[in-house]
C-alpha cells in the first residue's frame, strides 16, 4: 500500500483479492467512485485500485468497506509488513491452481474421448465416466462455484456464473438421465444426431463437458442402447415401457 499526499487529497493503492474478470474491475471502480470526493481506478491485471480521495471527508476504513460491500477483500498492510520481510518466501500462489488444472486434465480426457468416439465405448462405459466427471465439477471448478455465489449473493453476474450455471446444469441433467432416465443402461451407446428427436431428452448425458472451463455447444448427442442379437429380458422392458407410459408417449405392441 502506498499514500501520496497533496494538499487535502491522497492518493492510495489497494491491493485486492478476489477479482476473476474484468467485470469485477469494473464493479469495484463503480463502488469506489459512488463515494463522495473519491476518483478511482481499478487495474484487473496487477489486482490494484488507486484511489484520489479528500483526505477531510473520506476515511480509508471507508474505501475498505465500499470494496468489501461489492464482495471482495482488501488487504492493508501496516508499516511494519511493508519493509524487508525477514522470514521465509512466500509460497507459490498458483500451486493450487497448478493441481486443479493438472487433475481436470488427467480426469476430463478420458471423458472426452469416450463421449465423442463410440468405437471406444464399452457396457457400462457411462458409469466410469460419472465417476471421473464428478470430481472434476465439484472440487475442480470450486473456485467457479464459490465466486458465483458470492456474485449471487451480491444480485451481480460475472462469467464465473456463466461457468458454474453451465456445467452444475449439464451435470445435474446427467444424473437424472442416469439414474431416472434410460441413460444408464448397461448397453448404451451415443450416437450423435443434428437435430435431435422429440422425447429423447431422458436418454442424453453431457458428462463430456464437466471441465473447469466454460462447456461448449456441441451438436447434439443422444445416447441409445446398442443393438444386441439377444432380446432384453421381460422385467426390462416392462420397466421401460412403464416409464414411456408416464412420460405421455404412445404404448407399444404387447411382446410375447
Amino acid at each position: 500500500m502506498t499514500v501520496a499526499t497533496t494538499s487535502s487529497t491522497e492518493r492510495i493503492e489497494l491491493p485486492i483479492t478476489g477479482m476473476t474478470c474484468a467485470s469485477c474491475a469494473n464493479r469495484i471502480e463503480r463502488r469506489l467512485n459512488k463515494l463522495d470526493g473519491v476518483a478511482a481506478t481499478v487495474n484487473y491485471a496487477t489486482e490494484t485500485a488507486t484511489v484520489d480521495y479528500d483526505a477531510d471527508g473520506v476515511a480509508a476504513d471507508q474505501l475498505v468497506d465500499a470494496v468489501a460491500a461489492a464482495g471482495y477483500q482488501v488487504t492493508l498492510p501496516s508499516g511494519e509488513l511493508e519493509a524487508a520481510p525477514s522470514g521465509p518466501a512466500p509460497s507459490d500462489a498458483t500451486a493450487p491452481l497448478r493441481r486443479r488444472l493438472i487433475f481436470s486434465t488427467l480426469a476430463s480426457l478420458p471423458v472426452l474421448l469416450i463421449s465423442m468416439i463410440p468405437s471406444l465405448q464399452f457396457d457400462n462405459w457411462q458409469w466410469l465416466a460419472l465417476q471421473l466427471a464428478t470430481p472434476v465439477v465439484l472440487w475442480d471448478a470450486w473456485p467457479f462455484h464459490r465466486a458465483a455465489w458470492a456474485n449471487a449473493k451480491h444480485a451481480t453476474a460475472t462469467m464465473d456464473t456463466l461457468i458454474s450455471v453451465g456445467t452444475l446444469a449439464a451435470w445435474l441433467w446427467s444424473l437424472y438421465a442416469l439414474f431416472f432416465g434410460d441413460a444408464g443402461m448397461h448397453s448404451m451407446r451415443m450416437e450423435f444426431d443434428l437435430i435431435p428427436s422429440a422425447g429423447s431428452g431422458a436418454t442424453e448425458i453431457y458428462l463430456r463437458q464437466r471441465r473447469s472451463s466454460p462447456p461448449s455447444s456441441s451438436p447434439g448427442a443422444t445416447s441409445r442402447p446398442a443393438p444386441s442379437a439377444a432380446p432384453a429380458p421381460l422385467s426390462e422392458r416392462c420397466w421401460s415401457w412403464a416409464r414411456r407410459r408416464s412420460r405421455g408417449c404412445a404404448p407399444t405392441a404387447a411382446r410375447s
